[in-house]
């Protein structure tokens, strides 16, 4: 009878954990007959935990001066972060609120006719004007006035409204920027806000007071209600959230009494043995198979696994690269979602000891990075290889 030893990944705690072991093993014995299917519970044992009930953990507040209250006190910053995952999304809005295009009159001008012009001046000035912020202010300016967005958006805004608006989508650009090539510096919202004022009066703007300037009301009942409700899940959100990051760092620093718990298990099992492990349950299961011959086991299956990320980046406790993978490791079956950006590929690094296959949740990330478990693609594979 073959043993399927089940390891879970980070963040797992009872009762999910019973449930997810329950889901297991009904997936791979629907596939296979005869199968002992084992969990290896290490999270209630090795796990992370805030020992003294998150006294680490900081006040949510919103500007400094104290707790986020909602409504017009609220500052603006979950706003900001629509805009830097979509700078164009105040654009949008504004253009599903204008009218279907017409023909204008003989000697009208088309409502964008001002911006554009502006929007030129401003492109001969390079990334000067925003230089605080960093490059990239000159291709942001070039791609608002090629974008299909601009003309609806002008046709349902005033003519301030749009300066506002096509300034703070230069600014998000560049930051954006800044964000997506992981620069070390990024400037605070007074610096930004102060681009963004800059940018509106070169855009057309009328001098304003302290105000933040008109924000698409679509955005910021959206921005303001997903705010509120993290501040009053904040709690909710770092109990569920802490043990995922805690229990990598636990691990990578306190690891071996998680590994002599699996050797312990596997021990008391009858041969053939498989391994079946999840997210940072494969690093454990991988680190534990390099550093202990364990001949019970005959295959390894990893899922949404960093292990091989973690070879090849120095980090991986028991193998530095680019140290071959020992002879008494057993064949690894790893599987990925192209979506989960929390697996990784080992082919390239183990040739001939790795096969890497694609398995598709059809969801998007982070919901793929927990989707394995319901996908019969992945019982399929496992079943095909089970010794």
């Amino acid at each position: 009878m073959t043993a399927v030893v089940f390891i879970h990944g980070t963040g797992v705690r009872e009762p999910g954990f019973s449930a997810l072991a329950g889901r297991f093993a009904a997936g791979v014995s629907a596939l296979r007959g005869g199968l002992r299917v084992v969990p290896y519970y290490w999270g209630g044992a090795h796990g992370a935990a805030l020992a003294a009930g998150g006294a680490s953990l900081p006040p949510a507040t919103g500007t400094g001066r104290g707790p986020l209250a909602p409504g017009p006190g609220d500052d603006d910053t979950a706003d900001w972060a629509v805009l830097y995952a979509d700078p164009y999304a105040e654009l949008a809005l504004a253009a599903a609120g204008s009218a279907p295009a017409e023909e204008l009159p003989p000697g009208s001008v088309p409502p964008d006719l001002r911006v554009r012009a502006r929007l030129a001046d401003l492109l001969a000035e390079g990334d000067g004007p925003a230089a605080e912020l960093g490059p990239g202010l000159a291709r942001a300016v070039a791609d608002l006035a090629a974008h299909p967005l601009l003309a609806p958006a002008a046709a349902s805004l005033a003519p301030d409204d749009l300066a506002e608006v096509a300034a703070r989508c230069l600014t998000a650009q560049v930051v954006a920027g800044l964000l997506d090539t992981d620069a070390p510096l990024v400037p605070v919202g007074v610096t930004r806000d102060a681009v963004v004022g800059r940018l509106a009066a070169v855009l057309g703007a009328s001098a304003r007071g302290a105000e933040r300037g008109v924000r698409s009301l679509a955005l910021r009942v959206a921005s303001s209600a997903a705010s509120r409700a993290v501040v009053r899940r904040r709690r909710a959100l770092t109990d569920a959230a802490h043990p995922a990051a805690g229990d990598v760092l636990r691990y990578l620093s306190r690891g071996e009494a998680v590994r002599a718990g699996l050797r312990a298990l596997i021990a008391g099992l009858e041969p053939p043995v498989a391994i079946v492990a999840h997210s940072l349950g494969g690093i454990i299961a991988l680190d534990t198979l390099v550093l202990t011959p364990l001949p019970q086991v005959r295959l390894l299956v990893t899922a949404g696994s960093q292990a091989p990320f973690l070879y090849e980046s120095g980090s991986l406790p028991s193998l530095e690269h680019p140290a071959p993978l020992p002879a008494h490791v057993p064949d690894w079956l790893n599987l990925y979602d192209p979506r989960d950006l929390l697996s990784y590929l080992g082919a390239g690094l183990f040739p001939g000891r790795v096969t890497d296959i694609a398995v598709d949740s059809r969801q998007p990330f982070p919901a793929a990075h927990s989707a394995y478990w319901t996908n019969a693609e992945v019982y399929r594979h496992i079943g095909e290889r089970l010794p």
